[in-house]
């Protein structure tokens, strides 16, 4: 391409390239692909932007591909503006918008679809970009972005655009084995220099506030602040002199500091909508009447879709108080309509502080002069766990507006759960390594058997960003999975009840409304108390010889076993099914660690008469069910958790697995061998079965193709089929299965159907030693046939689930609806009723997409 055509695109923007962009452009022009790694804000889509440049100078096409249908959206609109509406087209699970266009838009996987459906479609397209390649390494969805750079035709150019990462010389060296000459063109440059601060709040004299610089630059060396190290240095043992800032304080110091807009990272969606409520309900008042006006005429505009009752549920005029203070939360809570107006409005500066979760971080275009985290620390489900480092570089990115301000703030909140140099460490480092989470999915198994040779599929596999980052971990990580396994193995079999399913037994439990459950006995314990604890490693009979404060929300007693040891006992090691045995009158004087009152209180502990079950006060059932009645149902729960433990760890350890590269094609041969055994293949074919699987991109691809060939989704009306096929995209926010509460009996059946089939399916998968297809979920059933049955959004069960969450598993369900619609012929009928319902109201997609 001429370099008469890229100088014209240089001369046309308004500002003066940076280096990194003048080369891959250049690059670009040479018929290269490129590689561009840059700390977010630094115009790397400007990039991108030449490429289509040239594109539609040589009568061509190009593809902008990015992860999210919102981050697709926003970019169709800027291009759209910037090439005329009639040259860019959009393509996401929502919408097709002038597909033929020069300029497509598209979420990955559509462009996955389409090489696997046809490559020929491509044949006039020069470019396709990357957009946030990083991404790439995301668990469930990352693999896509490989099978995109192996599979695309050889004649287009890749353009991937990616945050700062420490192995980029290695994916540059990946993406130029398959993709022929490579550039990477690499900048840690920021246009926007960031200053990283610490906040901290003093106990003592005038409570003051310190927002002090992290780092300082003496004798032309980056260093921490000796200040912060000296004030730090005063925290002694338990006595703590400084604390965290509360929120409001924390914002009117930054806007005294002339240090807005914000954006406020708190990792908790209630906490966002907290923080929020609270500013507002404090009357911190950071608007103008001009900008009050501003802000009504753009949410209106925004959310004119929705009706008034929608708006009601969706606590509207709470939200619209929020926006006009200049205050608003930001995170996957909420409906779509709500999230775009917020952003719009932060991006026009109207809004001064947004709240928001870290999923803001990811491509959506909303610069701050400031950025606050509020905790290095972040509960990822089973504990907490610091931020990486390159997470950290992710969300202060934000800070610092191009062309306005003269330098960001990236301030952490102190914490005193964090040390300071572990804060030191994850600021000062960067970037963290980019793994590859690629592996042989049965859609990917069938695609490969429907479009390459048996040797070429192969090849393919090895090529993958997994097996180029081989480790040498293999044997280690195998063994550990067959320890684990049998762990599993043994649990599962403590777990097994022959009255009934302990798995939902403890689904009902946990169900409960905590004041109805109280975790059996664990939180009405007092002095004095004898108990046994019913499975667990707590397993045995104990004293209560004192209560003590309260932990996180937790009762904790000071105990002492029949061993004679003292030790302390939170509510959460004693199971639900743990029963108290008496009452104790305790020696005085109380002194629980002098060795004659243990052994005193030991003897008369040991002089309690055992309880049996059938006297045991635990008799009378929290909940009704089958298991409840069993004498041994505690030590059932306690296994059937040990074991939902165990299943966490082999899903990590898998993973890793996976991420080392090491099995992919042992692991295809598996699948290929299932496949088989289904019928879903002959040889090195696929059958009539193969050639549907071909078309289902879902995470439970096979268990879905399954229910679909043995007619388990046949013979329902719309609303039921909608219903059924939501267990295949709902997944509860936590690992703990969801309660069936299916409307009709059919659906019930139906369901025990899918959940034997899926029992089935995993116990093949782990004699082939293939990852175990997630469950299945019944969790969205009820709502799902409801809201398909034409049911109000206001009428709505919805239990506590976030509205934004409702929408989002209802285009997922919408999606998944298209996708039997198109490629099962005996549903087309009542998918496409069942669409129209669903895809409706509150639901719909807003704008664009």
């Amino acid at each position: 391409m001429s370099d008469a055509t890229l100088a014209e695109f240089w001369e046309r923007i308004e500002f003066t390239p940076d280096q990194f962009q003048l080369e891959a452009g250049e690059a670009i022009s040479d018929g290269s692909s490129v590689v561009v790694t840059a700390p977010t804000g630094a115009g790397k889509t400007l990039v991108a932007e030449a490429a289509i440049h040239l594109a539609l100078d040589g009568g061509k096409r190009s593809f902008y591909t990015t992860p999210i249908k919102a981050l697709s959206n926003q970019k169709f609109t800027d291009f759209s503006d910037e090439y005329g509406s009639d040259r860019v087209g959009l393509l996401t699970g929502d919408n097709v918008i002038n597909p033929k266009a020069p300029v497509i838009v598209a979420t990955l996987e559509v462009l996955r679809n389409m090489i696997y459906a046809d490559a020929s479609q491509l044949h006039d397209v020069a470019f396709v970009v990357l957009d946030e390649a990083h991404y790439l390494q995301d668990r469930t969805r990352g693999a896509a972005w490989e099978e995109v750079i192996i599979h695309c035709p050889r004649h287009v150019q890749f353009v991937c655009l990616s945050a700062t990462i420490s192995n980029n010389q290695q994916f540059a060296d990946w993406v130029g084995e398959r993709r022929g000459s490579t550039r990477l063109i690499s900048t840690d440059v920021r246009p926007v220099p960031l200053e990283s601060m610490y906040m901290l709040k003093d106990r003592m004299g005038s409570h003051a506030l310190h927002l002090l610089a992290t780092f300082v630059t003496r004798d032309g060396r980056r260093r921490t602040n000796p200040r912060l190290e000296q004030m730090l240095g005063l925290e002694r043992g338990r006595k703590r002199r400084f604390k965290t800032p509360n929120r409001e304080e924390t914002v009117e110091a930054l806007a005294s500091e002339d240090m807005l807009p914000v954006i406020y990272f708190i990792f908790s969606r209630a906490g966002c909508d907290a923080a929020a409520n609270h500013l507002v309900e404090a009357r911190l008042r950071l608007t103008n009447s001009e900008e009050r006006q501003a802000i009504r005429e753009i949410a209106e505009e925004r959310t004119a879709h929705l009706g008034d009752d929608d708006l009601d549920v969706l606590g509207y005029d709470r939200w619209m108080v929020g926006l006009e203070a200049g205050v608003a939360s930001h995170h996957a809570g909420l409906v779509p309509a709500f999230k775009e107006a917020v952003e719009d409005l932060f991006g026009l500066g109207y809004l001064k502080v947004v709240f928001a979760t870290e999923t803001l971080a990811l491509g959506i275009n909303m610069p701050a002069r400031s950025v606050v985290i509020e905790n290095l620390s972040k509960f990822n489900g089973e504990n907490h766990e610091l931020l990486r480092p390159g997470d950290y570089t992710q969300l202060t990115g934000r800070a610092g507006r191009r062309g306005i301000d003269v330098e960001g703030f990236g301030v952490l909140l102190h914490s005193s759960f964090v040390r300071f140099n572990q804060v030191t460490e994850i600021a000062s480092s960067g970037a963290h390594e980019l793994r590859s989470s690629f592996r042989p999915t049965y859609n990917m198994t069938a695609n490969l058997i429907a479009n390459y040779r048996q040797d070429e599929a192969k090849a393919l596999l090895e090529a993958s960003f997994a097996a180029f980052q081989r480790e040498d971990d293999r044997a280690d990580a195998g063994d550990a999975i067959i320890a684990l396994e049998h762990q599993l193995a043994n649990e599962e079999s403590q777990a097994e009840c022959d009255r009934g399913s302990v798995e939902e037994y403890m689904a009902v439990i946990e169900a409960l409304d905590p004041k109805q459950r109280n975790d059996g006995i664990a939180a009405t314990l007092n002095t004095g108390d004898v108990f046994d604890i019913v499975g667990g490693s707590r397993d045995g009979r104990y004293a209560v010889l004192k209560r003590l404060a309260r932990k996180n929300g937790s009762a904790r007693y000071l105990v002492l076993s029949t061993s004679g040891r003292v030790s302390t006992v939170g509510s959460r090691e004693i199971p639900s099914a743990s029963r108290r045995a008496g009452k104790l009158n305790l020696p005085t004087p109380f002194r629980p660690r002098d060795r004659r009152f243990v052994q005193e209180t030991l003897r008369r502990l040991r002089r309690v008469p055992p309880v049996t079950s059938d006297r045991s006060p635990q008799r009378k059932m929290l909940v009704e069910h089958p298991v409840a009645e069993c004498p041994d149902a505690g030590r059932h729960l306690a296994a059937m958790r040990r074991a939902n433990r165990i299943r966490r760890r082999l899903s990590q350890h898998r993973a890793l697995r996976r991420k080392s590269g090491f099995g992919l094609v042992e692991e295809f041969g598996a699948i290929r061998q299932l496949l088989e055994e289904l019928d879903y293949t002959e040889g090195w074919s696929l059958t009539g079965r193969g050639e549907r699987l071909r078309k289902i991109y879902n995470e439970t691809d096979l268990l879905l193709a399954e229910a679909v060939e043995r007619g388990f989704l046949y013979g329902l009306e719309p609303p039921e089929l909608a219903s059924l096929l939501s267990v295949f995209v709902y997944e509860p926010r936590s690992d703990q299965a969801s309660v069936p509460d299916w409307p009709t009996q059919e659906l019930a059946v139906r369901w025990s159907d899918i959940e034997t089939l899926w029992k089935d399916l995993t116990e093949r998968e782990r004699d082939l030693r293939l990852s175990p297809t997630r469950r299945p979920d019944p969790g969205f059933g009820n709502l799902a046939y409801l809201w398909a049955g034409e049911m109000a959004f206001d009428d709505l069960p919805t239990h506590g689930m976030a509205p934004g969450d409702f929408v989002r598993v209802s285009r997922q369900l919408a999606d998944l609806l298209r996708q039997i619609r198109e490629g099962v012929s005996e549903l087309r009928g009542e998918a496409t009723i069942a669409l129209i319902s669903v895809d409706r109201g509150v639901v719909a997609a807003q704008g664009v997409g």
